[in-house]
């Protein structure tokens, strides 16, 4: 029996819009998501070479935009693999030769802020909340800091990085991670959309190449160091331990007390 499909792909009026459609965990980057997820963006990457393509739209079903890695799924595909598949997917967002542009409607953590980070443009409704939540399992943002420590100050990156605190939209747009924010991200999105439709094949390439070129060096220079870290951090006993109060829904065994 096929399994059923986790990315949509769907194009109108020159955008492809590419759609995360597996609620059921929240849109974690299980293995066969992100297979999906780059077949769909490579797809929109050909068909912009045709000028059929001017951009492509990331958006999800579901209250989770996505929750970053599949904890359920890394013991079995190996976590490696799942830091590997990760920089896939921020290296084909980051070298796709039209702009994309995400949509995030609810939840954002760990691995999906990595997805914001890569992305030309990021439109967030009001109600989207964010956080980096590595640190409350053992683990720190190792891979993602390639693509969120370029957009964000300074001062932000260590407060959430730190406290894994969730934070809003208004703060991920002070703070540099998303672009904008609104009660009516349809109106956001029209005139971004708008002058997306308006650029020419060339144009958009190579503006996309100028814009996105900062964080792909990033990427592809601290992409092995970051993969064996993120690797080496969930071979540990804390991880282990945290990984396992997530799962089971309680509080890891070096959690201190609120004052």
């Amino acid at each position: 029996m096929a399994a059923t499909e986790l990315v949509h792909y769907a194009v109108d009026a020159g955008v492809a819009t590419i759609t995360l459609d597996s609620p059921g965990n929240r849109n974690a980057l299980s293995r066969q998501l992100v297979g999906e997820l780059v077949d769909r963006l490579e797809q929109a990457a050909l068909a912009a070479a045709s000028g059929s393509v001017r951009g492509i739209l990331l958006t999800h079903t579901g209250s989770v935009f996505c929750a970053g890695a599949d904890l359920k799924e890394a013991g079995t595909h190996g976590v490696e693999e799942g830091a590997r598949d990760l920089v896939r997917i921020l290296r084909t967002i980051l070298s796709v030769p039209v702009p994309v542009i995400a949509l995030v409607r609810g939840v954002a953590r760990a691995g999906g802020l990595g997805i914001l980070g890569a992305c030309d443009i990021v439109v967030a409704d009001s109600s989207a909340t964010f956080a980096f939540s590595e640190v409350r399992i053992g683990l720190g943002p190792a891979i993602i800091s390639l693509t969120t420590m370029p957009r964000m100050n300074s001062r932000s990156v260590s407060r959430y990085y730190l406290t894994g605190e969730t934070f809003d939209a208004a703060e991920a747009q002070a703070n540099g991670l998303i672009t904008a924010s609104s009660n009516d991200v349809d109106a956001v999105l029209e005139p971004i959309l708008a002058g997306i439709r308006l650029g020419s094949p060339q144009g958009l390439a190579e503006s996309k190449k100028l814009a996105a070129a900062p964080i792909l060096a990033t990427l592809e220079a601290g992409a092995a160091e970051m993969v064996a870290l993120s690797s080496k951090l969930f071979t540990t006993e804390e991880v282990k331990e945290g990984m396992a109060a997530f799962l089971e829904r309680r509080r890891p065994s070096w959690h201190l007390p609120a004052l």
